[in-house]
């Protein structure tokens, strides 16, 4: 079985692997109530048909880089998520990423060049196997409904992906994002806030500069709604930051004895 050309993998993916019937006719694919690939993960890729519900749990900020995305902070420092335990038990009840939720399958193409996307799979995962429990994916050489359900989510994840660049290139274009900061004060140490850096946020001050049919016309197509949703939501980099320290977690954590630095994109600093 050979797996799928693959420059970089995709975040949680070790492998990719076309999913077919010859090689997989008997396999099955279990459900399960644990996420362990994304236990250890502080931001995972978020797209805008889930700002809506994602805002109320995470923040929303945008990668550094050329190509900005869209990602839900679980955590604000590299390998920290306060949303799964590290079994990837989730800790509460709240709004989990499409992009989560899809592992271990996805729409890959089997051939540069090519525009044809097929079904693919991590083939490194224990949920996907050739074992009688959970959903069978073929019925003799057909795909089953599971399987069909699988591929329809995928492919309505790619969609919500194009529309998710189509809003990045329309803010990046009129030139709305800028390089992020956000001080966090814990009350036991005011005068030695947490800095955090290396994300991309909108420019509030360059939004309010708008043209008024600019505006318009981004509130009739519903790109507005958007960016309010990713500015409210940065509020809650100081619920992270509270959830972190009292799991122990993170800078500012009781048994962390001085700030640490995130390789990984944020860096909590010391101000001074």
């Amino acid at each position: 079985m050979a797996s799928v050309p693959q420059p970089t993998l995709p975040l949680f993916y070790q492998d990719l692997m076309p999913l077919n019937s010859r090689d997989h006719a008997a396999w099955h694919a279990r459900s399960t109530d644990r996420a362990p690939w994304v236990s250890s993960q502080h931001a995972v890729p978020l797209t805008v048909d889930e700002f809506a519900q994602a805002h109320r749990h995470f923040p929303i900020v945008f990668s550094a880089g050329e190509k900005p995305v869209p990602l839900a902070l679980m955590g604000l420092n590299e390998g920290i998520n306060v949303f799964f335990d590290d079994e990837g038990r989730a800790t509460e009840d709240f709004y989990v990423p499409a992009y989560v939720r899809r592992y271990p399958f996805l729409l890959a193409k089997l051939q540069s060049g090519s525009d044809q996307m097929s079904l693919c799979f991590d083939p490194t995962t224990d949920l996907v196997g050739e074992f009688d429990e959970g959903h069978g994916l073929f019925d003799a050489d057909q795909p089953s409904g599971h399987t069909k359900a699988l591929l329809e989510f995928c492919e309505k994840f790619e969609e919500a992906g194009l529309r998710t660049q189509a809003f990045v290139e329309e803010i990046m274009k009129a030139e709305l994002l800028m390089d992020g900061e956000v001080a966090i004060q814990r009350n036991d140490n005011p005068d030695q806030p947490y800095i955090y850096r290396g994300f991309r946020m909108v420019n509030q001050e360059k939004l309010r500069e708008l043209r008024g049919d600019q505006l318009r016309k981004w509130n009739e197509n519903g790109l507005l709604p958007l960016l309010f949703a990713h500015l409210f939501s940065l509020d809650l980099m100081r619920v992270i930051f509270a959830r972190q320290s009292a799991q122990g977690k993170g800078p500012g954590a009781p048994n962390i004895g001085s700030p640490a630095v995130n390789g990984g994109g944020f860096e909590p600093q010391p101000a001074g």
